[in-house]
């Protein structure tokens, strides 16, 4: 039933191949190139497309109709049926590391037509455009992990082999992410953000003057002063003082911030796997994790002689709450299904807990430490008001007493 995909149809093929999660960020050109080597599939009601521990040597993207996934037992996935319609796409099982055989038998609920896309063909053409094809293989990951819900251990694309070094591939697929970013629309959104903040910052106070805003200094108020040579409150930004203290603090943040990571990510994995490492440190971590961090200010300076070391210590201890904290909750949320997926295939602890928990957890992580580094900069101000020479806390608090 297979036929050569005729000219007329390319359109609706490139169209479709937007549709999916693979190739939705795919240019014009290389979808283009992806319908020139598909073939359409017709499958009637009830037909079998096929079957599993078939030779997985094409991938199919449904054009219309539905169709009906399941996996095989020992695969693992945490949800074993999966319904296809328009845009979505299986059969990749031939993209996975040192995998050739189907997972997963899949059969037409109703009236189906399908593309049919040689799995090496595909790979290839990928290889011969490599920025853009390593972009496609990673989204072949997501798409495998989370839409169809299979362990991490078993979705792991082949590495496309290339020109460049492996070094100069990410770098250059980096720049090409960026890219991406700057066409969608979120770069331009969020200066549409600032622009609204600081229009309603000069509206309530410069034009219509509302009672909670009389004594704010307006907008051009604060710009002229920043910009001005001598200012009248604060310090000039023409000044080396003015750089000192902001790279202070930040010197200051960094090291907080790492200490708190290295020693925070690894408290929080074993806070997450292990029972028995949870039982005795989290209640005493529950209990101190509340505390504010102007309450830690007289114990730090009684246990640091020197100034420095106790608003690094501030710093820290805000920040490595919020770290632990969320690489336990990372580990938590992981299924057990992938860790007993893991343990089929032969894994022993260590091999789960480092190719299972710690990419399971990564999500957790990175917004663990996206927290921390904000939790970190504010714990330092303030750290930096009360006991810190120098840094921008430090300003601050002397402008408030000066004025």
């Amino acid at each position: 039933m297979d036929a050569a995909l005729r000219l007329g149809a390319a359109d609706e093929a490139i169209a479709v191949l937007r549709e999916t999660t693979p190739f939705g960020d795919a240019s014009e050109a290389l979808l283009a190139r992806i319908a020139g080597i598909a073939r359409r599939a017709r499958y009637a009601a009830g037909a079998r497309i096929y079957s599993a521990n078939g030779a997985a040597d094409d991938i199919f993207v449904v054009l219309s109709g539905r169709a009906e996934h399941v996996f095989k037992p020992e695969v693992g996935a945490r949800e074993a049926l999966r319904r296809v319609t328009r845009g979505g796409v299986f059969g990749w099982a031939g993209l996975l590391l040192g995998q050739t055989q189907r997972l997963a038998t899949v059969t037409a609920i109703e009236p189906t037509e399908v593309l049919r896309i040689d799995t090496e063909a595909l790979v290839g053409l990928l290889e011969s455009e490599a920025l853009e094809g390593g972009h496609v293989m990673e989204r072949f990951a997501t798409m495998i992990q989370r839409e169809f819900t299979l362990p991490a251990l078993l979705a792991q694309v082949r590495r496309l082999s290339g020109p460049l070094t492996e070094e100069m591939s990410s770098l250059s697929l980096t720049l090409y992410r960026l890219s991406l970013w700057l066409r969608s629309p979120r770069p331009y959104l969020m200066l549409v953000g600032f622009a609204l903040f600081l229009g309603f910052w000069y509206l309530a106070v410069e034009v219509w003057k509302l009672p909670r805003f009389r004594e704010m200094p307006g907008l051009t108020n604060v710009v002229r002063e920043w910009l001005s040579p001598s200012p009248t409150y604060g310090l000039s930004l023409y000044i080396a003082e003015y750089y000192q203290h902001i790279a202070m603090s930040v010197w200051r943040v960094a090291q907080g911030f790492f200490l708190a990571t290295a020693l925070g990510v690894p408290v929080g994995l074993l806070l997450g796997w292990s029972r028995s490492f949870k039982e005795y440190v989290f209640p005493v971590f529950e209990t101190l994790r509340p505390i504010p961090i102007l309450a830690w200010v007289p114990l730090a300076i009684v246990m640091f002689i020197a100034t420095e070391s106790a608003v690094v210590y501030l710093a820290f201890l805000a920040s490595f709450f919020a770290t632990a904290l969320n690489t336990m909750l990372g580990v938590e949320s992981i299924d057990e299904s992938y860790v007993r997926a893991a343990n089929c295939l032969g894994a022993d602890r260590w091999q789960v807990f480092r190719h299972v928990i710690i990419p399971g957890a990564l999500p957790f992580i990175f917004t663990g430490l996206q927290i921390s580094i904000g939790v970190s900069w504010f714990s330092l101000v303030a750290a930096e008001m009360v006991s810190g020479q120098y840094g921008l806390g430090y300003v601050i608090w002397t402008s408030y007493v000066m004025v």
